[in-house]
């Protein structure tokens, strides 16, 4: 698992994810050099979406270089946390621009799932109605993401490890 972090929820997801599917390593970006990624056949990225739709510091100093990397025959799944509550109308926008950077690059994408219990207006992460990867808001239904976590997790169990 591949993420970065700035106030420490998406490190928090990206742990609760490696012990579900367990003997999965964690890497910080903002200490790792992005083309560590290429090593692996097998990648799960996370993201937070910050301000207006944009991605997470660390990801953005790095962006160019990770759009640029051949992903072809690998199998990617994203996660990304976002606040459908006071960004309704680009909840989650970084966890879709990961989305077309890894597509775009030649990655397999696993691992979408069901838009319904979020309330938001706009998401570049909705995709074909459901969203690119498991989004979790640690804002307003921080309640819901042990489940969201175990559930996706084991629909991508088969097909990551």
């Amino acid at each position: 698992i591949f993420y970065a972090t700035s106030t420490g929820n998406t490190q928090n997801i990206a742990e609760d994810i490696a012990k579900e599917l367990e003997n999965i390593e964690t890497f910080d970006i903002s200490s790792k050099d992005i083309s560590e990624v290429l090593k692996y056949e097998k990648l799960i990225f996370g993201i937070s979406t910050w301000g207006s739709g944009e991605v997470q510091d660390d990801w953005d100093d790095i962006w160019e270089d990770f759009s640029s990397l051949d992903l072809s025959n690998k199998t990617v799944a994203l996660f990304g946390l976002g606040d459908q509550d006071s960004y309704g109308d680009e909840f989650a926008d970084a966890l879709g621009l990961m989305y077309e950077s890894v597509t775009n690059s030649g990655a397999k994408v696993i691992g979408f799932t069901s838009t319904q219990s979020y309330e938001y207006d706009e998401s570049k992460a909705e995709v074909n109605g459901k969203f690119c990867g498991l989004v979790i808001d640690e804002d307003n239904q921080e309640e819901l993401s042990t489940q969201r976590i175990k559930e996706w997790t084991s629909e991508i169990k088969n097909e990551i490890l």
